[in-house]
């Protein structure tokens, strides 16, 4: 019989995962360990940084594991030029996912044209080539009228997902956060929580919220905490 936790198997938790390696002292030693923790796990995706988008792509090869990488990460503030060449790149070395970090200074002086374009020139070119958009709010900086707002020009782009941060900044997730997000996109797009998920309640919480993805460098422990508590 399959061992379960609230309601849900180990599988169903780790297919919400993005396992990822995004630190910038991270070595290629530690972006090895990275895939095999991914691999050994079967999480959703594994989320690296761009430079390590080959290594992944090779050490993931036929695994059902999608390669993840993250663009204009992670302040969002590279021209929409460069995002849209990153994203190609990326995607020419294999990854299938894409997170983009939107330009959050034109979001807070209110030009919502240059953040929907900035989004849909990503969107354009990884679409183009099958790749799905998770479009990152940085939500630490923005208040509950911001985050809808950032929710409709995703939208408006054409991106799959709405995500609340990088992990970069003084604060993740908040459960307030996806729900704000989830209420506004519905279903029409995909929620991630990302930042400062380290436990399998929290994680689990964010999926009642309604995410289907979380960001996750704890991916080890917040499953082998899964093993200790299904039943």
């Amino acid at each position: 019989m399959t061992k379960t936790y609230r309601g849900l198997t180990l599988k169903q938790v780790a297919q919400t995962i993005d396992h990822s390696i995004l630190k910038p002292d991270f070595t290629y030693a530690d972006v090895e360990a990275g895939a095999a923790v991914a691999l050994k796990w079967a999480t959703a995706s594994y989320c690296i940084r761009p430079m390590d988008v080959p290594a992944a792509a090779k050490l993931l090869a036929g695994s059902g594991v999608n390669v993840c990488t993250v663009i204009g990460f992670p302040h969002g503030s590279a021209t929409t030029a460069s995002k849209a060449f990153e994203t190609k790149d990326a995607i020419e070395n294999g990854a299938v996912e894409i997170d983009m970090v939107l330009n959050i200074s034109a979001l807070l002086s209110g030009d919502f044209d240059y953040v929907r374009e900035d989004i849909k020139a990503v969107v354009d070119v990884a679409h183009a080539k099958d790749a799905s958009v998770k479009v990152i709010f940085e939500t630490a900086f923005l208040n509950d009228e911001q985050i809808v707002k950032a929710c409709e020009l995703t939208e408006a782009a054409g991106a799959d997902y709405v995500k609340t941060s990088t992990g970069f900044a003084s604060e993740g997730a908040t459960l307030h956060n996806v729900q704000l997000m989830k209420a506004t996109v519905g279903d029409r797009l995909k929620v991630k929580s990302s930042g400062g998920v380290r436990t399998l309640d929290q994680l689990i919480d964010y999926m009642d919220a309604g995410v289907t993805r979380s960001g996750c460098s704890a991916t080890e422990a917040v499953l082998e905490e899964f093993q200790q508590k299904a039943e």
